[in-house]
């Protein structure tokens, strides 16, 4: 079994033992303490895959030597081979794993050489040094906080917190939050949301009306954002445990009023990453209309093979390629001029559209299940079980709904905004005790969503982790 944040194991064992370990020890062994920890937490649940990682470790470390030797010594052309070099050998690795299917897929191993393969462009263009400590780049490539799951971690943004940075109290604070509201997204609203979703698209065409159809659609949509955000924010969190500052990986991306704005707020990091090393390489929009189209199409079909295999990942990715570049040819200067309502209805009707396409490898059940949510089917428009389905999840979906767009933090319901702005001088003794009850009602929140997901966790066994298939 696979070890993963949202586990009692992972909890109450690997986490205080690795953190007790990590400062025991003195700041220069603490990237080895950080590695052979990662080593041990991937190797927990598919040990074979060890030797996998080593590899890889290992090959792009003597890439980014040899890149950086090259480059002191003028030698351009070499440097370039060994770039490419890399770039190929970590794609091979990434296709024969992923795509041929010949063996099982090793968790993670889609951030971890989208990593790596970043470490050595980056050195290639002046943009990160190259780093010459084994345990330290071992560190940075196996790092478990965001091994599994991201975010896509670029070695430019981090080469100088794995040499120098500073373990404090406020930021080890600041990361146990981010941790619990990531569990609590993950356990409490992705675990359950996800028993709907589970329920309604195991069942056949002909027992799905329409209004449980898009129900089901709804909840997977919120299930995918709270499974995936959760554990981006506990990857957060986990790192500023350890003196790591990662960027966030989500930015509420359901409040969108365009198909642009929501990439622009999902997954960043994997927007980051194709664009910085691939868009941009390409010509990004420098080079005229037709061009930027290429770019737009190429990234996208890229984007699209990289969560899969399977025909829908790549239909997936044309669907939203297209969206994009029609956005950017007419349709996002429209919409910019339109009532909000209308943009955050087209793009919500989007967004749903392409999870339908993601949620379903099998090209058949997705396509039926498009012709019941805009055509209908015998099954009706409604019928009992739907309206027990929805009474049963309503309240979870309602607070699902609004806390998908950031409707708590924006009310101050029990969360000031993260991160937590620092305490301002010369403040009233009547304000300084209004802060102290709204941080002591915080802090009861945080207990009680940490208790709730450990109770979770206790009594049940759906447990499920969306993106280990990515």
């Amino acid at each position: 079994m696979d070890m993963v944040f949202s586990s009692l194991l992972f909890l109450f064992r690997f986490l205080p033992i690795v953190l007790i370990l990590y400062f025991l020890f003195p700041k220069k062994a603490r990237n080895a303490v950080l590695f052979f920890s990662s080593l041990v937490f991937y190797a927990w649940g598919e040990p074979v895959y060890i030797s996998l990682m080593l590899f890889s470790t290992i090959v792009d470390y003597i890439h980014g030597r040899m890149v950086e030797s090259y480059k002191r010594r003028g030698e351009e052309k070499k440097a370039k081979l060994v770039v490419l070099s890399s770039v190929i050998i970590n794609l091979s690795l990434l296709c024969t794993f992923k795509y041929l299917k010949i063996f099982p897929l090793p968790i993670g191993i889609s951030f971890y050489t989208f990593q790596t393969m970043s470490y050595t462009i980056d050195v290639y263009r002046g943009d990160a040094k190259v780093q010459k400590n084994l345990l330290s780049f071992g560190a940075y490539v196996a790092m478990f906080p965001q091994l599994i799951a991201g975010p896509i971690v670029q070695y430019k943004t981090i080469a100088q917190q794995l040499e120098k940075r500073k373990e404090t109290v406020e930021d080890f604070s600041l990361g146990i939050r981010y941790f619990i509201i990531g569990l609590g997204k993950k356990v409490l609203y992705a675990n359950n949301i996800g028993l709907l979703w589970e329920e309604i698209s195991q069942k056949t065409a002909g027992e799905i009306p329409v209004v449980m159809a898009w129900i089901g659609i709804i909840a997977y949509a919120l299930q995918i954002y709270f499974d995936f955000s959760g554990y981006s924010d506990m990857a957060v969190g986990l790192g500023k445990m350890f003196g790591f500052h990662f960027s966030m990986n989500f930015n509420y991306p359901y409040r969108s009023k365009s198909i642009t704005e929501f990439w622009r707020r999902w997954h960043i990091s994997l927007g980051t990453w194709f664009k910085e090393y691939v868009y941009i390489p390409l010509g990004g929009n420098r080079k005229g209309l037709l061009k930027q189209i290429r770019n737009i199409a190429i990234v996208w079909l890229l984007t699209g093979v990289w969560h899969g295999a399977s025909l829908n990942f790549l239909l997936w990715g044309i669907f939203y390629g297209i969206l994009l570049i029609i956005e950017k040819m007419f349709l996002l200067k429209w919409l910019e001029k339109a009532p909000n309502w209308i943009g955050h209805f087209y793009a919500s009707l989007m967004i749903l559209c392409g999870w339908v396409l993601f949620a379903f490898e099998d090209m058949q059940k997705g396509w039926q299940y498009f012709k019941i949510l805009f055509l209908g089917n015998f099954s009706g428009f409604i019928n009992q079980e739907t309206i027990y389905l929805f009474l049963n999840y309503s309240v979870l979906l309602i607070l699902a709904c609004l806390a998908s767009v950031g409707f708590f933090q924006e009310k101050n319901f029990l969360f000031e905004k993260l991160p937590f702005s620092k305490k301002k001088k010369n403040i009233s003794k009547e304000t300084l005790i209004g802060k102290m009850g709204r941080g002591i009602l915080q802090n009861i929140g945080y207990i009680g969503i940490l208790l709730g997901a450990v109770a979770y966790l206790v009594d049940s066994s759906y447990n499920p982790f969306l993106y280990f298939r990515f």
